[in-house]
């Protein structure tokens, strides 16, 4: 249940990578850790401010406003991806005091849904703009290695050195079969946390088959190798796809690309076993490199992806 060597070292060896005493809690995955975290922020009648593209909002079932028992979420419009404080502003702003639900936190996502990266001075500026108003900052970190990765600094400078409350660090994004971090950086939002764990189904009898691999990932830094790996390759993705005539949409900061596609170009590298989805209409694609992605499989997607063009080019 978290009483053993392996779950106390872990949780040693995250405060040694925040370089801060923090409270960290190990759940089954990031739909908990988001949910459960939330929660622990919220009463039933606050919201949370997030983008509209936020996996809290579309990819999680209702979990958040399930655990919160009512919180409500705000989504909002911002350009590649990122919150933007303006559009904050304006739904604050609609907010009818007692007759809305009360503005209590503002999520960001770290790497975002569209790939792109928070740096620390647009997170102090976020973490500013929410204190004055009274409100916590979360970051949905499923993809925070990803990010650190990227910026190249410590993992501090984009948390609570920044203003994150608490943070989501996921790693089954980058190598784990199993088990995200909650980590609280001011322990007085962590009280009783541990109790919304178990209610919520996430004590694990044997924590420690979930606590070894992240020991293992965070040891000699796996993780950021990992992360580099995929943002690597996303980038070299990119480029080839590219000189292939298709057009990226947004930044390519981690790992993910979106690129337009034609609709009978991806049904082609459908049934070449490509599997893929269109990510925002009427034709945007994403594909994300994972941290195992070889040189080796993006040429072959990148032959594929010259070879479907051509076959539909030639129909037409």
């Amino acid at each position: 249940y978290g009483d053993d060597e392996w779950t106390w070292r872990l949780c040693d060896r995250v405060r040694e990578l925040f370089e801060i005493d923090c409270d960290v809690f190990l759940l089954f995955n990031g739909t908990a850790a988001n949910a459960l975290a939330l929660a622990q922020l919220c009463q039933p009648f606050h919201s949370v401010i997030c983008h509209e593209h936020a996996h809290i909002d579309n990819d999680e079932c209702g979990a958040c406003e399930f655990f919160t028992g009512g919180s409500k979420l705000i989504p909002t419009r911002g350009a590649k991806g990122k919150i933007d404080l303006r559009e904050v502003e304006a739904a604050l702003t609609r907010q009818h005091e007692l007759h809305s639900h009360k503005p209590r936190v503002i999520s960001l996502t770290q790497a975002t849904e569209l790939g792109t990266i928070y740096g620390p001075d647009e997170i102090r500026e976020i973490s500013a703009f929410a204190k004055k108003r009274g409100m916590f900052l979360h970051m949905d970190g499923a993809r925070f290695a990803n990010a650190i990765a990227a910026l190249r600094c410590a993992p501090k400078e984009i948390t609570w050195r920044a203003g994150v409350e608490v943070l989501c660090f996921g790693g089954t994004k980058n190598g784990l079969a199993a088990g995200e971090l909650v980590v609280f950086f001011n322990k007085e939002r962590s009280a009783d946390f541990d109790y919304r764990a178990k209610q919520g189904g996430h004590l694990a009898s044997k924590m420690r088959f979930l606590a070894a691999p992240w020991l293992a990932l965070l040891e000699n830094e796996v993780w950021l190798k990992n992360a580099r790996q995929a943002n690597e390759a996303a980038l070299k993705l990119a480029s080839g796809l590219q000189n292939c005539g298709a057009e990226i949409v947004f930044p390519v900061e981690s790992n993910a690309v979106f690129f337009r596609l034609d609709a009978t170009v991806a049904q082609k590298l459908g049934e070449r076993g490509w599997d893929f989805y269109k990510f925002i209409e009427p034709d945007i694609y994403r594909l994300r490199c994972a941290w195992s992605a070889t040189g080796e499989a993006i040429s072959a997607l990148l032959s594929d992806f010259k070879a479907a063009k051509s076959c539909v080019s030639a129909a037409r």
